[in-house]
């Protein structure tokens, strides 16, 4: 019979290794896929590739036993379908902010989804208004977006449209389709599964509209050869993979540990990526814009802190399972691609 300080030691450890797997993907992807934006500068087709990398990735997981995921039928697709098109929006006007800006704006307007997620509760859901450590919480994370915005060298009219764009698709996404989604009865591997498989069949259209495919076109009859180089496979190719491994660690780390746990970890994970996005290159905000962008995370912080304060001990498990259903794609790691739905 094995020891319970052994059991506990070895449980213990494995959590530790999911919420340490799921905090390094998700502090690395938002960098990995700028940079792989800047090395293949196709939004469209890199995004496919990512849904393509996820749905097979989990459909033979599954052909091989390691998970299990709802059996894909026609009827729960065209259901899904309005959920998979607003989460194709977000992961596309994202993927378009990477390649117009950088990643300290991306994680400045991902940390103001609180902002219009409150007002939009409070207006169309009829949630009461923020308690005071809330609306304060709030006020900071809009000095701290303010702030960057007015000292962003980087400023221009296309980025901004894009991040504006992102902003609206994202909050859509997290106000409405997180309950109709919740309604549909799929498994999160499921989820996964129709989420990838849907947005890669839609992604075709985009591809038309936004002439996208014109340009792979031309670069294939002019440039054959170099097109596609080793820099940019590499790129696409860890693009693809952190895509799946934040799938998995995030589902894994969210069943591991409390939504409360799970959902600090989410937030934090962004002072993690702005660290590394400093030391790698010099695609980042000036020093004053860093810390406007700190600020915004730290009422991100103050914010979570806010929302998730300990219920009394009848309401625990409710609550904690009710916050579940409303973290962001990024969070819980549905989306596999930029970190930080």
């Amino acid at each position: 019979m094995v020891p319970l300080n052994v059991e506990g030691s070895k449980q213990y450890y494995a959590t530790s290794s999911l919420v340490v797997g799921y905090a390094l993907c998700s502090s690395l992807l938002a960098v990995i896929n700028k940079f792989a934006i800047t090395k293949f500068n196709y939004p469209g087709l890199l995004t496919a590739l990512q849904y393509l990398t996820s749905a097979l990735g989990v459909w033979v997981l599954g052909k091989l036993g390691f998970l299990h995921h709802d059996t894909f039928t026609i009827e729960n697709a065209k259901k899904f379908m309005p959920a998979a098109l607003v989460f194709y929006l977000a992961i596309f006007t994202n993927t378009n902010l990477l390649r117009h800006a950088n990643v300290d704006t991306f994680i400045v307007f991902r940390s103001c989804t609180p902002l219009l997620v409150a007002l939009a509760d409070t207006m169309f859901r009829k949630q009461p208004l923020p308690s005071k450590l809330t609306f304060v919480s709030l006020l900071i994370i809009l000095s701290g977006a303010f702030g960057y915005v007015a000292t962003d060298s980087a400023f221009t009219l296309t980025a901004y449209s894009w991040a504006f764009a992102y902003l609206v698709t994202i909050t859509t996404e997290m106000v409405y389709i997180k309950h109709m989604v919740t309604n549909l009865g799929l498994n999160t591997w499921g989820f996964v599964l129709y989420n990838n498989l849907l947005s890669l069949m839609l992604a075709p259209v985009f591809w038309i509209i936004t002439g996208e495919y014109a340009e792979v076109f031309d670069a294939l009859a002019s440039n054959a050869g170099d097109w596609f180089n080793s820099t940019a496979f590499i790129a696409v190719s860890l693009s693809c993979v952190f895509g799946l491994l934040i799938s998995f660690f995030g589902f894994a780390a969210r069943k591991a540990i409390s939504a409360t746990a799970f959902t600090v970890t989410g937030v934090v994970n962004k002072f993690l990526t702005v660290v590394i996005n400093v030391m790698i290159w010099d695609k980042h905000a000036s020093p004053f814009g860093l810390i406007c962008l700190l600020l915004t995370i730290a009422g991100g912080v103050l914010y979570q802190q806010s929302v998730t304060g300990a219920p009394p001990a009848s309401k625990q498990v409710a609550n904690e399972s009710e916050a579940e259903k409303f973290l962001s794609d990024e969070e819980k790691g549905i989306s596999g691609k930029i970190s930080g739905v």
